[in-house]
């Protein structure tokens, strides 16, 4: 009895392996487990501290598009041209269409040429299928290289990938067999944005968390007085984090008396302005950066946690949220994109206005006083609060069981559009290579 070939994904990240995005290796160890081949992609060559931490085994190395060398280049430039016909569509939109800037075009250009290039690195690998993280270049590069290898191409979007930075997503959309997005916000934005995608196109794939054996109950103080409210944020210091904003609600928390100590674990390129903020504030006594804080040091910021707060200007679902309520936490967060599938308001969570700083410090103050009233009580609100938030991942959002989902549909759709390219290649003939071009 003949063996069926193995199934070979290339799985393209714009860096890989990223510890703030555990997902992509989560979704790779579980096609895996299912006899997938993968080939892991960067982009991006990963900071020294990825690598270092990084305990996979050899396979799972990525195959990273940087440095490229000039015969690689050289390969890609004819490759292209070789195939033009099948990138023709790409290019001529990036030329001709659309209302975007001449270095956004130019961009794009550079970024088919990558395109070429990772599919020069592929060639030879028997890959069957691109899928792409996120809609940012990453995903130009990944769709142009699935064309000149004549295999199919698709992308998993998130938050800002499609709300924010969604250049040239009306091609990604066009030219993939298929898209997978976090949220049924997202999906719903897709298609009302793009209302010539077919709507069977668009998966929704929910991420996860795992979720603790044992519901951690909060120490509730022994006395009638309580100790410091704490709230704790965990987010890497960008500016669409928003953590200025929660500056300036801990300044007015602390006007009007609130006794409160805010921690913000997380690393980035906001820290010197959210450190001169807090000076000037004169919050040094209120708030405390901690930095880059491992993962497994997490559990213990979660439990000595009242509240856990999210102030994004824009997000997916986000992760954070899932931990803190899988570790039965009250949570409070901007009322935004796909944030209300998790965060039912007053049931598993809150909500604010997005942007409302009086809103937010509103709900605060609220849930100070609510906590506060917890003394002496075998069972109070937050408790069910609390409950519900853990049922709510346990049931929607629980890594394993969302993993499982995502392969038993990304197997499927990868198998369909298969089948497609197969017919589709039949018509064309690798005889018909340059080989002159192929002993570059």
């Amino acid at each position: 009895m003949s063996q069926l070939p193995v199934l070979t994904v290339a799985y393209l990240a714009n860096q890989f392996p990223a510890e703030v995005e555990p997902y992509v290796s989560e979704e790779i160890d579980e096609l895996r487990r299912r006899g997938v081949r993968i080939i892991p992609g960067s982009v991006r060559t990963p900071e020294a501290t990825e690598l270092d931490s990084a305990t996979a085994p050899s396979e799972s190395k990525s195959l990273c598009l940087q440095p490229l060398r000039v015969t690689t280049l050289l390969r890609a430039l004819g490759l292209a041209f070789r195939k033009c016909r099948l990138i023709q569509a790409v290019v001529m939109r990036v030329l001709l269409h659309g209302k975007e800037s001449p270095k956004r075009r130019l961009k794009a250009l550079f970024h088919a040429w990558l395109g070429a290039c990772y599919a020069v690195q592929l060639r030879g690998r028997g890959v069957g299928h691109i899928h792409v993280h996120h809609g940012y270049f990453g995903s130009w590069i990944g769709m142009v290289a699935a064309r000149l290898l004549g295999v199919g191409f698709s992308l998993t979007l998130h938050g800002s990938d499609l709300l924010v930075n969604a250049a040239y997503l009306d091609t990604k959309l066009e030219h993939c067999t298929f898209c997978i997005t976090i949220s049924e916000y997202n999906r719903r934005h897709i298609l009302e944005h793009f209302p010539e995608i077919k709507p069977e196109k668009i998966v929704v794939a929910r991420l996860g968390v795992d979720v603790p054996e044992r519901a951690e109950s909060p120490q509730k103080p022994t006395s009638a007085v309580r100790d410091t409210f704490m709230l704790l944020s965990v987010a890497r210091l960008q500016a669409v984090k928003n953590h200025a904003f929660l500056v300036r609600a801990c300044a007015e928390l602390r006007d009007r008396g609130l006794d409160f100590e805010c921690v913000i674990a997380g690393e980035g390129p906001e820290r010197r302005r959210l450190e001169s903020s807090i000076r000037q504030s004169l919050l040094h006594d209120y708030v405390t950066l901690l930095g880059h804080v491992p993962h497994e040091q997490m559990t213990e910021l979660y439990r000595l946690a009242d509240v856990v707060v999210l102030n994004s200007r824009s997000e997916g679902i986000a992760l954070v949220l899932m931990e803190a309520m899988a570790r039965s936490r009250i949570v409070v967060a901007p009322a935004i994109t796909g944030i209300p599938e998790l965060v039912i308001p007053g049931k598993t969570g809150f909500l604010y206005a997005p942007g409302d700083l009086e809103d937010f410090v509103a709900r605060i103050v609220f849930l100070n006083e609510l906590i506060r009233e917890e003394y002496g009580l075998a069972v109070s609100r937050p408790d069910w609060i609390r409950h519900a938030a853990r049922t709510q991942v346990l049931h929607n959002f629980e890594r394993s069981k969302n993993l499982t989902r995502f392969g038993d549909r990304f197997l499927e759709l990868v198998a369909t559009a298969t089948s497609y390219n197969n017919v589709q290649q039949e018509h064309w003939s690798p005889s018909n290579e340059d080989s002159l071009l192929q002993q570059i």
